[in-house]
Order: C-alpha cells, then sequence, then structure tokens
C-alpha cells in the first residue's frame, strides 16, 4: 500500500496550479498528469527558504535489493533509512486520490469526501543524483480497512505547510486518526500490474 495513486488536474484549479509550477520549473515536456506509478516522476510539495512550492521527483528510493515506495509511519524515525528524511526532508505528495486492491484484485480508488484534492504526507532523500520521495502509511482507518490494512498518511491542505516547515508538527501529525475517505470500485482494470 499506496501503490498507485491519481493526478488529475482538469477539472482541479488547486492541482493545476501545481502542474504549472512544475513545468515552468522542470520545462513542460517533463511530466504528464495521470495515474502515478512506482518509479515515475511526480509533483511533490516541498519547503525551500521558508515556502512550500512544488517540485518534481521520482517515486520510490532505490536500494541495492529494491524499490522502496512506502515507509510506515510508526516506525520511520527508528529505520536508518528513512531517519534522516522523516527528521529534515518532509514533503507533500498531492494527488486526486490513490488506489488499492482487494484480495479479489479488485481496483479501488480512495479520495476525500470534500475535497478535490488529497495530499499525502512523504519524505525524500537524493539518491543516484535524482531526488526521490516515499510515501508515509499508516494503520487503515474504516473507511479503507475493508479493502487493505494499510493506507496513506493523509493530510488537510490547512496541515500542509506544517507538515514540511514544523519540526514539532510531523509527530503529531503521524499519530492522528486519518479522516474517511470515499471509495469507488474501478472495473476496467482486474491486475495489480
Amino acid at each position: 500500500m499506496c501503490g498507485r495513486y491519481q493526478f488529475t488536474a482538469e477539472q482541479c484549479a488547486e492541482l493545476q496550479e501545481i502542474v504549472q509550477e512544475v513545468q515552468r520549473r522542470c520545462g513542460k515536456a517533463a511530466w504528464t498528469p495521470g495515474e502515478i506509478r512506482p518509479s515515475l516522476k511526480a509533483p511533490v510539495l516541498v519547503g525551500r527558504q521558508g515556502d512550500v512550492e512544488a517540485d518534481l521527483m521520482r517515486w520510490g528510493f532505490q536500494t541495492q535489493k529494491s524499490l522502496i515506495i512506502n515507509a510506515r509511519s510508526e516506525s520511520a524515525e527508528e529505520k536508518p533509512l528513512f531517519r534522516d528524511s522523516v527528521q529534515t526532508r518532509r514533503c507533500v505528495i498531492p494527488a486526486s486520490g490513490f488506489y488499492e486492491w482487494n484480495a479479489d484484485k479488485r481496483k479501488y480508488l480512495f479520495r476525500l469526501p470534500d475535497a478535490q484534492v488529497l495530499y499525502m504526507a512523504g519524505i525524500y532523500d537524493q539518491r543516484q543524483d535524482e531526488r526521490c520521495y516515499c510515501i508515509l502509511t499508516t494503520e487503515a482507518n474504516a473507511s479503507v480497512c475493508g479493502i487493505h490494512p494499510r493506507m496513506p498518511v493523509v493530510l488537510r491542505r490547512a496541515e500542509v505547510d506544517d507538515w514540511i516547515m514544523e519540526p514539532a508538527a510531523f509527530r503529531r501529525m503521524l499519530k492522528k486518526i486519518p479522516p474517511q475517505l470515499l471509495t469507488t470500485a474501478e472495473d476496467n482494470q482486474t491486475s495489480l500490474w
């Protein structure tokens, strides 16, 4: 969990602004919205000189053995791979929603009921000459646990700046109860990969 997510900006001004900022910084051909899979580049929000800005990073920390796309929020500070990042390199991954599959390999989209943008807490690092990110996960709440036991740490828009910029805020946010999400079955795909 979370193995894919959606970033569609057509009908969301907030996501369109992020796309425009990434295109200004990285070029118009650098990235296209859609379904985001591990190892692809996607927009993330990071702190830069006291401001929160959009940047383009690759999803996953590449190790010698595998690509690590998620980090358990409960133990991230204890793991050498994540410890420094969770303390000093926090980011936010904007999305329209995230996907999960049930035991029957049926695909579901999870979104916030009252917002067009779902913000996921993340961390980033520099690996093989490029910046990359991981999504922090937590125990699934009632809206997700029937499909999967884990879910991203979901932030509200008002929490984004504090997650990125405030050293004391991240521990509190890692322990918060995630908001309830809307679930939609995506019947057009029946396999995970």
